[in-house]
């Protein structure tokens, strides 16, 4: 592992939007997140929020031709680009270009991120990496204050991102980020779900705050969620961001008052649970109160939730984690839930 690879952090997830002061505006009030004032130059418009949560910037462009353009225009508005930090761009870039990278822009100092040196590289699908060079505190979007937000909902930081593939690219996804920017396996699994079946393997970079849980459809299997992303989205891409949480009960009640709304869990959920494990931290009663999911690994317990998607594909949607102790992704969930989802549709025929 090269220095600059280890070194290499998360800068900030950037959605490029049709409408970036709108979908920014919507995103901060929904989540509880502090906004910056929009900045437009040459046509492109950014909006910063976070922190918490990281920093999560909203683009738009009126720019015909324009990379965001273009990304909107096949995939509609979704995660371009997940920015990672680096004390050495240069060194970061080449590196990752001799491995197999493909290069989108080689470094130099760019005006956007204040005179700082920049660079990119090509991602999953149409996603890329922005390589900031940051060697402190300095913010990586410059002229974002954060101010305190009403409605903050304890959202914490990036937790990790869900990326859909097609059938077969599994594995060459993870060979591509363990040998270019050196990102390690740490978990992988087949989950069968009814007559649906998906392969995953996740892959994370050495500071831990990158962490990409990697999916493929199995068409041996029935067609399932990971197949209508690809089709719906065109090609690869971020299906989901995890946000972390310390108090996923505090953080859902203050998320459903700022108005999103979340997945409906059957009680039949709820009434297997006591059989899988006995939750830390919150009561069954809250957790069915507000449907709450529960799983445990061999560290310890997680909790998460998902929001229904308000994406016109229904290609994007936001999960909230609560871990406690526990490593994984909360698989145990997949088949719990569906599981209880079967019981509850044969009970009402």
């Amino acid at each position: 592992m090269t220095s600059s690879m280890r070194d290499l952090r998360l800068a900030y997830t950037e959605f490029h939007v049709h409408d970036a002061v709108g979908a920014a505006a919507e995103f901060a009030a929904r989540h509880g997140l502090a906004a910056g004032e929009p900045a437009t130059a040459e046509g492109v418009t950014s909006v910063v929020l976070g922190p918490p949560a990281g920093t999560v910037v909203f683009t738009s462009s009126q720019v015909a031709g324009d990379p965001v353009t273009d990304y909107v225009a096949r995939h509609g508005d979704g995660v371009a680009d997940i920015a990672l930090a680096t004390p050495d761009v240069r060194a970061t870039f080449a590196a990752a270009v001799e491995r197999g990278a493909v290069p989108i822009a080689a470094p130099a100092p760019s005006p956007r991120h204040g005179g700082a040196l920049a660079a990119t590289i090509g991602g999953f699908g149409d996603m890329v990496h922005t390589l900031l060079e940051l060697t402190g505190p300095e913010a990586p979007v410059p002229g974002h204050r954060p101010v305190a937000s009403e409605g903050s909902a304890g959202l914490l930081d990036t937790d990790h991102f869900a990326v859909c593939v097609p059938e077969g690219e599994l594995g060459r996804w993870v060979d591509h980020y363990r040998t270019v920017l050196d990102f390690e396996s740490i978990f992988d699994e087949r989950v069968l779900v009814g007559e649906q079946a998906m392969n995953s393997e996740v892959v994370q970079n050495a500071a831990g705050d990158v962490t990409f849980t990697i999916l493929e459809p199995d068409s041996t299997a029935a067609a399932g969620q990971i197949d209508d992303f690809i089709a719906r989205h065109g090609g690869a891409g971020v299906q989901h961001v995890a946000f972390r949480t310390d108090d996923i009960v505090a953080s859902v009640r203050r998320l459903r008052d700022n108005g999103v709304e979340f997945l409906p869990i059957p009680g039949a959920y709820y009434e297997a649970l006591p059989s899988r494990l006995t939750p830390i931290g919150h009561s069954i009663a809250e957790l069915r109160e507000l449907g709450v999911l529960a799983d445990t690994d061999h560290a310890g317990q997680l909790f998460q939730i998902f929001a229904r998607s308000t994406h016109p594909r229904h290609t994007f949607f936001v999960e909230v984690i609560e871990r406690m102790g526990a490593r994984l992704f909360g698989s145990g969930n997949i088949k719990a839930l569906y599981s209880a989802v079967a019981e509850e549709q044969a009970a009402v025929g």
